[in-house]
């Protein structure tokens, strides 16, 4: 007698720390990092084709290439890690321990298998009160950990403890809009809590 088996997909761990400057006034958080193969640098949205990056350049220096490596392609991490900190932005992502379903970065066949522990965070950064998911997946995993519904795109709800959750709109290029677009939405977010 044969049976079929098949083993489990592995567990991802989240492979970056969070980055929680004193002094953060909103929190970002994504869904999950792709596999390392698609990072050019070791640190958040580290995909080359991610919008991110771009949208953050437009917003605040109006040029959309500001954190490239035109030597590499990919992104100036330090530079990075020095405007964030300026500004008062923190990044983590929704998930601590993921199972891809497929072999790819899609949210769509992403399993949270754990999220990720947001009071504990968010006890690090206690000027932090406005936290924004960027897309769909992260919208939902959020609102689950904070008891709210999931907001319209570029709109926010109140938690009972008073945090403001913004949801904002993917950065992947996988989402059908304009980096221009993306940084309308983006660029309301910041004004919300005083940083542009």
């Amino acid at each position: 007698m044969t049976t079929d088996f098949t083993p489990p997909l592995p567990i991802e761990t989240h492979p970056f720390p969070p980055f929680l400057p004193h002094g953060a006034k909103v929190l970002i958080m994504g869904t999950f990092p792709p596999k390392p193969v698609r990072w050019s640098m070791d640190f958040y949205y580290p995909n080359k084709t991610n919008d991110f990056w771009k949208v953050m350049g437009i917003i605040f220096y109006g040029d959309a290439t500001r954190f490239r490596d035109p030597a590499t392609g990919g992104f100036r991490r330090d530079e990075i890690e020095r405007f964030l900190t300026d500004k008062g932005i923190a990044l983590h992502d929704t998930g601590r321990e993921v199972r891809r379903l497929r072999d790819n970065a899609s949210d769509k066949y992403l399993e949270i298998v754990t999220p990720v522990p947001l009071a504990g965070l968010l006890a690090e950064i206690p000027m932090c009160h406005t936290i924004a998911t960027t897309g769909e997946k992260a919208a939902g995993i959020t609102a689950t950990l904070t008891g709210t519904e999931v907001p319209a795109m570029g709109k926010n709800v109140v938690s009972g403890d008073g945090l403001t959750i913004w949801r904002m709109p993917s950065t992947s290029r996988a989402y059908p809009l304009a980096p221009e677009k993306k940084a309308e939405y983006y660029a309301t977010l910041f004004r919300s809590v005083g940083i542009l």
